[in-house]
């Protein structure tokens, strides 16, 4: 089954993708797919993850229409040159058997306590002199980058965006051009993990730098709705903007083995904004937990306990900070798995 599968950020359409399925399975992965979409899910992670099942369906089960336990257990065992973690794929077949459940067909619904669970992440919390060594290094360009003449603009200013407004990646590296009042300082974050809607305010010097890039970017790509676009005019890739900022690390780390390099991601520049935000509160004096619900609700955060986690990762000195009412803060920071939030 060949068809053409449109991807969207917010209302209007980013980026498509073409499938060529085969397997017997082709089907019911395609309504999978199309119904997530629908309900407003992404799918990009998922597109991989289906072909690589189609591949090993047409190779091992040719003839099979039906997702069995066999199919299953067989996907999920390592393979030379694995690229997929064994968590995601259990994590997505699981979910693509209920679906196909739902359909009334038959499917094997892998046991939830299948693969042990995950570790929770600690997140890096950069440091003064760690984030300004990471952002020198982006602001640089290095000189592959230059090869594209909106590169190394559009990182400075996409990583700055993502850790001043305190983003998820997806929602800095997605972002359409008519979402971003580069007047006011505005940004409207859609399509966000929580499907809510929210607006947050760049800074005055954000802003500026905002308005500079967009210059650039008006001469370079034109016609494309996405406010920080790949040469195709398509957002980056989340893989691919990953890569990127690993260089970045890499290149910040140079007088380090690659073994040695700190386990820095795109998110914990988020990390770094709730925890600086919360740390110029405890400096003021301030009540936490009467402003977590502001910092929650900016942050995009379906629970306060989410929010509520970044005090854990601020020094123990500062903690014990009369700025923070335990008696009455130890109900909503439970120690929970911060990955995603």
């Amino acid at each position: 089954m060949r068809i053409r599968f449109y991807e969207y950020s917010g209302e209007t359409r980013c980026s498509s993708v073409t499938l060529n399925l085969k397997s017997g399975l082709s089907d019911d992965m395609v309504s999978m797919l199309e119904f997530r979409h629908s309900m407003g899910f992404s799918v990009e992670n998922y597109v991989a993850r289906c072909k690589s099942l189609d591949r090993f369906c047409n190779e091992y089960f040719p003839n099979e229409k039906e997702l069995n336990e066999n199919i299953v257990l067989g996907w999920l065992q390592s393979r030379p040159n694995e690229v997929m973690i064994l968590n995601q794929r259990a994590s997505f077949i699981r979910v693509l058997s209920k679906y196909i459940r739902s359909t009334g067909k038959n499917a094997y619904v892998l046991p939830e306590k299948f693969i042990p669970p995950q570790k929770p992440y600690v997140p890096y919390i950069l440091s003064d002199k760690e984030l300004a060594r990471l952002f020198c290094v982006i602001d640089e360009a290095p000189e592959n980058y230059r090869l594209d003449i909106l590169q190394p603009s559009l990182f400075s200013t996409l990583f700055r965006l993502i850790y001043t407004c305190g983003l998820r990646p997806n929602e800095g590296r997605t972002l359409l051009c008519k979402n971003i009042d580069l007047r006011s300082g505005e940004i409207l974050i859609t399509g966000t993990k929580a499907h809510k809607e929210r607006i947050v305010v760049m800074s005055d010097d954000m802003c500026a730098l905002a308005r500079r890039y967009d210059v650039l970017r008006n001469a370079t790509h034109p016609n494309s709705e996405c406010f920080f676009p790949s040469k195709n005019g398509t957002p980056y890739t989340e893989k691919m903007l990953g890569w990127h900022f690993k260089n970045f690390v890499a290149a910040a780390y140079s007088d380090l083995e690659k073994e040695s390099l700190p386990p820095v991601r795109i998110y914990d520049l988020r990390h770094r904004f709730a925890t600086t935000v919360i740390l110029k509160w405890i400096d003021e004096g301030k009540n936490l937990y009467s402003m977590l619900p502001y910092l929650s609700t900016y942050m995009g955060h379906a629970k306060i306990s989410h929010t509520a986690y970044y005090i854990h990762l601020i020094p123990e000195n500062i903690r014990a900070s009369r700025g923070i009412d335990w008696k009455t803060m130890g109900s909503v920071i439970p120690e929970v798995q911060l990955w995603g939030k």
